[in-house]
Formats: C-alpha cells, sequence, structure tokens
C-alpha cells in the first residue's frame, strides 16, 4: 500500500490535505501527521477545510496551519495540486471543499470507514483500522518520517477520540502500536484525556441536559433518540460541535441498542448521529440515507423536515432490529 502513496507523492509537486466537514479529533491529527510526512519530504503543502476547527479541537492545531475555505485566496490552488481526502471516502462529506476536489489534477484517499468505492479515486483504505491516525503513524513509521511532540500529540488526541480511549470495538494491536509510537515521543494520555473531555464549555453541559431531558425510548427500550433543536442552541449558547460524546450516553444502559441523535442546523439541514452495540449494523442505515461510517459508528444529513427525518430514521432502525439473528 505505501508505494501507492510514494508514486501519488512522486506525481505532483504540491498538496492540499482536507478532511469531512466538520472536522473531528481524527481528521486533524491525521492531518497534521500527513503535513509532517510531506515535510520531511520537501514536499509544499496547504491544509485546508471547508469550516473552521470547532472549538473543543482548537488546541491541536498550536500554530494555526490548518485554514478555512477561502473562494478568493484558494479558488485557483485544486488545479495544482494533488489532494488527500482524509477520514473520509467522498467529497460529499466535505462541505465547501467538494468544488475543489473535484477539480484536482488527482485525489488520494486515507480512510477507515465502510469502503465507498469510487471510480476516480485511489488510496488506501483500511475499514479494520479503528482511526485514520492510527493509519498516517503507520505510514509516517514506514517513511521513517519524524514526528515533532505536537503533532504526536495531535495524532494521539485522534487515536483517542475515535476510539472512546481505546475502548470501541475496532480497537486492536494496530491500534496500541500506533499509540506506543506516539507514547514513545512524550505524549502525555492524561493531557488528552483532560483536553478532550475535561473542557468543555458550562454551555455544552446546558445542551446535554437538554438533549436527556427529552430523551425518548423505543422499541422496547432498545432504541434511545435524542432531539436537539435550533432553539435548543439559541437557548443555551452552545453549537452544533459541542455534541460529541451525547450520543454515546444512552448506551450506558443494558437494554439500549442503538442510540439515535438528531441536530437541527440553522440552514434546516438535520444532522443524524447513529452508534449501536453488538451486531447491529448502523453503517448500512446511514449508507442508505447518503451516509456512511462504521458497523458500530455512523451518520448522514437530512434535507427533511426533524419530524420526517426522525420518522424515517426510527422506522428503518425498527426494521433492523427485527432483522437480527
Amino acid at each position: 500500500m505505501i508505494e501507492k502513496l510514494l508514486a501519488f507523492l512522486d506525481r505532483h509537486d504540491f498538496f492540499i490535505l482536507t478532511t469531512h466537514d466538520p472536522a473531528d479529533a481524527d481528521g486533524l491529527g491525521a492531518e497534521m501527521v500527513l503535513a509532517c510526512i510531506l515535510r520531511g519530504k520537501g514536499k509544499p503543502f496547504r491544509i485546508i477545510n471547508a469550516s473552521a476547527i470547532p472549538t473543543r479541537y482548537r488546541f491541536m492545531d498550536p500554530h494555526n496551519i490548518i485554514e478555512q475555505w477561502d473562494y478568493e485566496r484558494h479558488e485557483s490552488l485544486p488545479e495544482q495540486a494533488g489532494f488527500f481526502l482524509l477520514d473520509t471516502a467522498d467529497e460529499l462529506n466535505t462541505g465547501k471543499m467538494k468544488d475543489a476536489i473535484c477539480r484536482a489534477k488527482e485525489v488520494f484517499i486515507i480512510d477507515h470507514h465502510e469502503p465507498k468505492p469510487h471510480p476516480m479515486y485511489s488510496g488506501i483504505t483500511d475499514p479494520s483500522a479503528a482511526s485514520a491516525c492510527e493509519m498516517v503513524v503507520k505510514i509516517a513509521k514506514t517513511t521513517e518520517t519524524i514526528i515533532d511532540p505536537e503533532t504526536a500529540f495531535a495524532a494521539y488526541t485522534g487515536i483517542a477520540a475515535d476510539t472512546g480511549f481505546f475502548a470501541y470495538p475496532k480497537t486492536g494491536s494496530k491500534t496500541l502500536r500506533s499509540a506506543l509510537t506516539l507514547l514513545d515521543l512524550g505524549v502525555n494520555p492524561n493531557d488528552a484525556y483532560r483536553r478532550l473531555y475535561e473542557n468543555v464549555p458550562t454551555e455544552t453541559l446546558l445542551l446535554q441536559q437538554k438533549a436527556l431531558a427529552g430523551m425518548k425510548l423505543h422499541c422496547n427500550n432498545r432504541v434511545a433518540v435524542q432531539i436537539l433543536r435550533i432553539e435548543d442552541f439559541v437557548k443555551t449558547g452552545a453549537t452544533l460541535d459541542e455534541t460529541s460524546g451525547f450520543i454515546n450516553f444512552p448506551l450506558k444502559a443494558r437494554s439500549i441498542a442503538v442510540s439515535l441523535l438528531l441536530k437541527e442546523a440553522d440552514d434546516g439541514v438535520i444532522h443524524c448521529s447513529l452508534r449501536s452495540k453488538g451486531t447491529i449494523n448502523v453503517a448500512k442505515i446511514a449508507q442508505e440515507f447518503g451516509g456512511g461510517g462504521h458497523v458500530n459508528a455512523s451518520g448522514y444529513t437530512s434535507t427533511l423536515n426533524l419530524e420526517q427525518t426522525h420518522a424515517k430514521a426510527l422506522a428503518r432502525i425498527a426494521e433492523s432490529l427485527e432483522q437480527e439473528p
């Protein structure tokens, strides 16, 4: 697989790195490590994402090297670049970067989600990997790239976030080897934990209170649904990107097999997150609605209204539960 990457690097003189929108810790960490690899090979690059780094992850980019897409400043760049698409294999997940990706000289994917083949893109995909950061750390090690301490911290944070600090189903020996590589570079795990989970604004707690207060159980208490409307964000002062972790809370209950979180954005788009335990494949459900992800963690967006989105999602989840062996 590494040969494909090296050949891609040889074919181009300038690169753009991007990830899904909004970015999360894994996508951001993967961008930082790949930037380190490119820097080590003397390859010029820009990291450009569709929107600003979510507030809770800004500590991952201490030198502000990650840019937000600006048409006037960046419009002419894609045609000059080899494009890296990290932590997703679908340009539809990249927001305003979609057009730029479609105009790139060539696109290379590094992704760990359930595969969605693209006839025009090549790359490295590994659905058995727990995170994109895990994958790029392995690439860095294979290419003998020196990872600086700040990049190592960002990569460890990405792995920790995508594995629930090494508790989620895809955590394996490859994951732990990549994490160990970063720990050997001086990463402090407790610092990563505090930055991720003990660093939210009070507004986030108030928003979570609303989500849990309105939670409903369905399908004989096997499905938990939380809904956040625009007015909930307005009343609490919280933002859409401050809901990380809300989706996982209901799974603490023994009977809950699937957790669904619906978030209404200012533009009317409904952001849908799905989590499951055991063999319930929520990635398949998300793919049917135009999204994707992992077997036990996935998501999609809907242009239907909140009530319609809720009804369709719940019906499909119920059907999946009925088909469970």
